[in-house]
């Protein structure tokens, strides 16, 4: 549950004119008030959460305004100012000559549990960057971040404009033990960000509201050093970062890419594209949609890769409960099937080649479900380096239906060639992230093709030993089930008598192995035997 530390709420009014302050006193709703705004020849106005209220009939004059500036600190160059070890900030708009005319008082409070919605994220050690409109809670959740990961690393604060750590030289106790450097004026951000790498040794450099090229170039130059990077900067959407010219390098940016014939071809698009320039500088994004709300890209480069190509990936959403403190996470649900080297399919197929027999538990995705002379269903499968017109073969040879796609999107399963899955090309990525399975082949081959296919479609090859031996196997353990009390099997290679005792003890059975190779044998029981 969020807990309020303090906000220092007396110290703020204290500032103000007098009968701004016993304005303020007698509403009743201290911890819904967002900022006062005054500005001189017009009323003063408090903002709460849920609308605005008039403090005062009276105009602000210049007596209010100095009366103001009179009892708060410097402003900077950015004409912020804050009190001493306090959270508050007070901005400034200035006339033509550089005379104040207006104040934004803004109250600033340091919450604790705001960040919990996300604190596997940032305590993963990944650099973390957080989206959000003005006024939706970045900087209180940064600060959170930049607390809780002091109590186990070293955290330095670049503190443009004292919001994280407050004004003054001490800093306000809700950083805990980071360690807050200032910044002399808002354009040498970047230096600062710099300086304290060079000098400090940190762990985790927490930055607010990146705003400018210079710092975005600093942000890459740190993280490249290894340094967690937790920063803010204005934005709602990832859509919005890749629009703006000036932040776009934070997610990698963008780059204009002419194709070849082949390549245009093959990807189905045209010539000139539109392509991710470098790795982001950070690795997570987290769009504050509201206090209680945000939304995850747990894969910066995947994100943007796909949402340039016109097929944006869903990001996963979090929301707090209120009530409970629970957080609820909905995620976009994949469905990856195969890797290579990883599937006990291609080790089947693999042994099989070998001469020792095949693994019978396929996937079947075409044939699962079939009854028998029923047509199978028409497999749509998208090619990637695979030959077309080879693949058209093997499915003529196996009668099987295929239909070859030309998108990722379109297909039932994706083919491609070992060497182009291990360079993960954007195609591969989309349709694993997608939740189509994608079958690796290790040689162009119409044999590879059909040993494919024989799984997708369940289809046994004539005299497959593993098959034949599979159905000996449902036999007998039909034949125990039945009442006799045992049935020995015709004699097998280790590997298939591995997957025939597995078949039996699904079937809640029992069995041995006897006599010795090449003649050793599986015999099936129908209680345990001693």
């Amino acid at each position: 549950m969020e807990q309020t530390l303090t906000d220092d709420l007396q110290v703020l009014t204290s500032v103000l004119p007098p009968q701004i302050q016993s304005a303020l006193n007698e509403i009743n709703d201290p911890n819904n008030l967002v900022e006062i705004i005054l500005d001189l020849g017009r009323l003063p106005e408090a903002r709460f959460a849920s609308g605005e209220k008039y403090l005062s009939q009276h105009e602000i004059t210049e007596a209010d305004i100095d009366y103001i500036v009179a009892r708060i600190g410097d402003f900077s160059a950015d004409n912020r100012a804050g009190i001493p070890r306090t959270l508050h900030r007070i901005s400034a708009i200035r006339n033509r000559k550089g005379r104040v005319v207006g104040l934004t008082c803004r109250v600033g409070r340091a919450v604790f549990g705001t960040m919990d919605i996300i604190r596997d994220i940032v305590e993963s050690g990944k650099s973390v960057l957080l989206l959000g409109r003005p006024g939706v809670g970045k900087t209180t959740m940064l600060r959170e971040a930049a607390r809780v990961l002091a109590d186990s690393k070293r955290v330095v604060i670049v503190d443009t404009s004292n919001e994280i750590g407050g004004d003054g030289d001490i800093p306000h106790p809700a950083i805990g033990k980071a360690r807050r450097m200032q910044v002399p004026t808002p354009s040498l951000q970047h230096e600062v960000m710099i300086e304290a790498v060079e000098n400090h040794m940190p762990e985790v450099i927490v930055i607010d509201e990146i705003g400018r090229e210079l710092e975005a170039e600093a942000a890459r130059t740190i993280a490249e050093r290894g340094v967690q990077l937790i920063g803010t900067a204005h934005g709602q959407t990832l859509e919005n970062l890749l629009m703006n010219p000036t932040l776009m390098d934070l997610v990698g940016g963008i780059q204009s890419v002419t194709l070849s014939d082949e390549e245009a071809r093959r990807r189905g698009t045209q010539k000139s594209i539109l392509e991710r320039k470098a790795p982001p500088t950070f690795d997570i994004l987290v769009e504050i949609q509201d206090r209680h709300r945000v939304a995850v890209h747990n894969d910066v480069a995947a994100s943007v890769d796909s949402l340039l190509r016109g097929r944006p990936l869903p990001p996963e959403i979090r929301t707090r409960n209120v009530e409970t403190g629970e957080t609820e996470i909905s995620r976009p649900e994949t469905r990856l099937h195969m890797a290579p080297r990883a599937s006990e399919r291609m080790a089947a197929r693999r042994e099989r080649e070998r001469g020792n027999g095949k693994m019978g538990d396929r996937p079947a995705m075409a044939g699962r479900a079939r009854e028998p002379g029923a047509p199978r269903k028409t497999l749509a499968v998208y090619p990637y380096g695979v030959s077309q017109d080879r693949l058209e073969t093997a499915a003529k040879a196996l009668e099987v239906p295929v239909r070859i796609v030309g998108d990722a999107e379109e297909a039932d399963a994706v083919l491609t060639l070992k060497n182009y899955y291990k360079k993960r090309p954007a195609p591969i990525v989309d349709a694993e992230r997608a939740g189509i399975p994608v079958y690796v082949l290790r040689s162009n081959t119409i044999a590879q093709m059909e040993g494919i296919l024989e799984d997708l479609f369940d289809v046994a090859p004539k005299d497959d030993p593993f098959a034949l031996a599979m159905t000996e196997t449902d036999d007998a353990i039909q034949r125990v089930l039945s009442g006799a009390h045992s049935v020995e099997l015709a004699p097998q290679s280790a590997f298939i008598r591995r997957f025939q005792h597995e078949r039996i003890r699904q079937a809640n059975l029992f069995s041995r192995s006897l006599g010795k190779e090449p003649k050793r044998r599986v015999r099936v029981y129908a209680s345990e035997v001693g």
